[in-house]
């Protein structure tokens, strides 16, 4: 990718590259430095859920999240991590209950009630809509999976403005600021499924590493998670099949594997019938 793609925001907001283009599935990323001398990260994209969630940035403000330098239509520059830490290097280093606490923590942040008008959000109802149609192409599980998600998607509870990609690869170490968020996808909808997300990571990041797929480190996990977030267990566990089922859907949409999240909706099923629930 070359830097020519980048020259005319460069030249509006006085920015200096400070490495290499980089370029995901959606957006195209250039670090830079401005010329107050701050490491910054510029970000371009067509998407319309990346720019939903360019403008949930710009509404937390820098509270939970990575602060927002300057932002127009498509483009947005965003203060850079400059921290050492990794939450899935320390998931993989033994200390993944330090890392669930870090990001409950962050997401807390993130759910507390803004003075600003909320900008335009996905509702949780919209975002699941590839699940029924792949519940009833692939059967199995994922039939368990939709009929998990239309209980919670009928009757809500302490809905929020979500994130919608908690993970550990999207909270990063800002140093003496703490761990803050990046890439929200701007959804809506209740407070669980935030946190729902951190039951398939760092797996999907590095399968070769498995951490949450042992069954005691995802009962750890709920524990941890139902705890701190306040969430009723049942609850909790619900969303991560819920989750899974969409996350299985995406994948198996693309001719991808889904092996790691139809895992865990079999860990986090398996959790719910001991309990004794009716799911």
């Amino acid at each position: 990718m070359e830097n020519s793609l980048f020259n005319s925001w460069l030249s509006r907001w006085g920015l200096t590259p400070d490495g290499q283009p980089l370029e995901t599935h959606t957006s195209q990323l250039l670090p830079v430095v401005t010329k107050d001398g701050q490491k910054a990260i510029l970000k371009l994209t067509d998407d319309d859920s990346e720019r939903n969630g360019c403008e949930l940035m710009v509404w937390w403000n820098g509270n939970g999240a990575a602060k927002v330098l300057a932002h127009a239509a498509g483009a947005i520059l965003l203060e850079r991590a400059t921290g050492a830490g990794s939450l899935a290097d320390m998931s993989w280093s033994g200390n993944d209950a330090q890392a669930c606490r870090i990001i409950c923590h962050a997401a807390s942040r993130l759910h507390l009630p803004r003075n600003a008008s909320t900008p335009a959000l996905t509702p949780l109802l919209y975002w699941f809509r590839d699940l029924a149609p792949a519940a009833k192409k692939h059967g199995g599980i994922l039939t368990h999976c939709a009929e998990v998600a239309n209980v919670l998607l009928s009757s809500p509870q302490n809905e929020v403005v979500l994130h919608g990609d908690l993970h550990h690869g999207n909270i990063l170490d800002f140093g003496t600021k703490g761990w803050l968020a990046i890439d929200p996808k701007g959804l809506v909808g209740e407070r669980g499924f935030d946190y729902a997300n951190i039951f398939t990571n760092p797996d999907l990041a590095d399968p070769t590493k498995p951490v949450v797929i042992e069954p005691e480190k995802f009962t750890q996990r709920v524990n941890i998670v139902s705890e701190i977030a306040r969430i009723e267990r049942q609850r909790l566990l619900m969303w991560i099949i819920a989750w899974c089922g969409l996350s299985s859907a995406w994948f198996l949409q693309e001719g991808d594997c889904a092996t790691i999240p139809l895992r865990i909706a079999e860990l986090a099923s398996a959790e719910l019938a001991f309990g004794d629930n009716q799911f």
